[in-house]
């Protein structure tokens, strides 16, 4: 079993102490699903790769296809799926000894398969290393612990903590708060450490039962890759005592919504941070950087927020931005300039839901950024204040959003144009989708009134 000299420490670790049964061999979909094949260990050992036809990127969050096979027809070719050794990580609530690991997906010739969101990112974090840049990030992960919820018709309720009391709302950066379902937590930091991640703070949010988990910065594919286990650890955490994990962006009616913010700083070939000079002060690229975000993030919302519940986020003094502003230190402005020394300066991007895909959301970011950097994009004036009172600078539903993207083609040419074509089509399914579901909203207002 030479292979398990090339897995992580904590992979390691596990092994030492567990006989591993199962191996789950696993890739994030358009929506972010694992999808994959779980495989005895014997035969993990002696098989180098796996197929997985192409099609789970052209399915629906609801299990329907969009009509993205191209020009082949829905054949539902084979893809060659290959395992990043380096993301190999125990599933610490397995029974057996399991190992979970992220593959990336191949068409038959050895080509990258375009509509995969892992190779979406190493696609654009390979155009900054062209660059000479290296980029980095940091995901802050927003989510709600609520009670089990088994009927889709009945609203989301909090979860009841240790004191029996459903979760308490508008109370931020409560300890108390938090203790009220420190199992939980404690569970998470628990499956986190054996797994290998670090965590750098978990913190009571506005909303009730709602939480957000801190990562450290990083490697922007390493740093997705988490985020896309972490989706999975804190759900298995949450049902070993009766809740759920949700990351809809907004799952409560009355709630503030879930985000995902994404820090962003760049070091050139020396491990220097381009956005400060050489006396400390902030560069051009730092203002382009900035300037690239206001100009492309319209146009990339729809992969921000991606999802019709994604936009019930984006509600004016509700904890959740609708503009375009740059500010220092200001958490009214969708583009937040935190307080750093010179050598930590970084950019803040708080327009994104936690219900993206990490990998799709840190590249359609980093892609706006980049062409900031290329062509030299400079900013609007610094906001001053409270932007909730600027203008509206979003599109303010999926439909809308999706017409920006699909006319966006110098962010087809960073992302890719295959991955545009078929997210785009895949989306506009679901939007489909949607419109045919009647809602409470519809026969309690327009069924005796109308």
């Amino acid at each position: 079993m030479s292979w398990i000299d090339k897995v992580p420490e904590a992979a390691r670790s596990y092994l030492d102490a567990k006989r591993l049964d199962e191996v789950e061999c696993v890739i994030a979909d358009l929506p972010g699903i694992a999808r994959g094949k779980a495989v005895p260990a014997l035969k993990w050992e002696r098989q180098g790769s796996f197929h997985l036809p192409n099609s789970i990127f052209f399915q629906t969050i609801t299990g329907d296809w969009g009509e993205a096979a191209g020009s082949e027809g829905f054949t539902e070719p084979d893809m060659i799926l290959r395992p990043d050794l380096s993301t190999a990580t125990p599933a610490p609530w397995a029974e057996d000894g399991t190992l979970q690991v992220i593959h990336d997906a191949f068409d038959q010739k050895g080509n990258p398969i375009g509509a995969s969101p892992r190779n979406v990112l190493r696609r654009v974090v390979d155009l900054y290393k062209a660059q000479g840049w290296t980029p980095v990030v940091a995901p802050e992960m927003e989510f709600y612990l609520v009670a089990r919820n088994v009927d889709p018709a009945k609203a989301i309720e909090p979860m009841l903590g240790r004191t029996g009391r459903p979760a308490a709302a508008r109370q931020a950066y409560s300890m108390t708060a938090v203790d009220e379902y420190g199992p939980v937590i404690d569970d998470i930091y628990e499956y986190a450490e054996v797994q290998g991640f670090e965590i750098d703070g978990i913190t009571q949010e506005g909303g009730a039962g709602q939480l957000e988990i801190n990562l450290r910065h990083g490697d922007p594919i390493k740093l997705a890759d988490e985020v896309f286990y972490f989706k999975r650890l804190i759900r298995e955490a949450a049902l070993k005592h009766d809740c759920f994990a949700t990351f809809m962006a907004k799952p409560i009616e009355g709630e503030p919504g879930s985000a995902m913010h994404v820090h962003h700083s760049i070091l050139d070939a020396k491990g220097r941070n381009i956005f400060t000079g050489p006396q400390g002060g902030e560069t051009d690229a730092f203002f382009h950087f900035i300037g690239g975000l206001q100009e492309h993030l319209p146009e990339v919302i729809c992969v921000l927020a991606p999802y019709v519940n994604s936009f019930r986020r984006y509600v004016r003094d509700h904890a959740a931005p609708i503009n375009l502003e740059w500010g220092r230190d200001n958490r009214t402005t969708g583009i937040r300039i935190p307080l750093s020394p010179p050598e930590a300066r970084r950019i803040e991007n708080r327009l994104a839901g936690m219900d993206c895909n990490p990998y799709l959301c840190i590249a359609a970011s980093l892609a706006c950024g980049y062409l900031g950097l290329m062509n030299e994009i400079w900013p609007d004036k610094r906001f001053r204040g409270d932007a909730y009172e600027a203008e509206d600078a979003i599109p303010r539903g999926l439909h809308a959003a999706l017409d920006l993207f699909d006319e966006a083609k110098e962010i087809h040419d960073v992302l890719g144009a295959d991955f545009a074509r078929v997210y785009s089509i895949v989306k506009r399914t679901e939007y489909n989708e949607f419109l045919q579901v009647i809602s409470p909203w519809e026969r309690e207002h327009l069924l005796l009134n109308v």
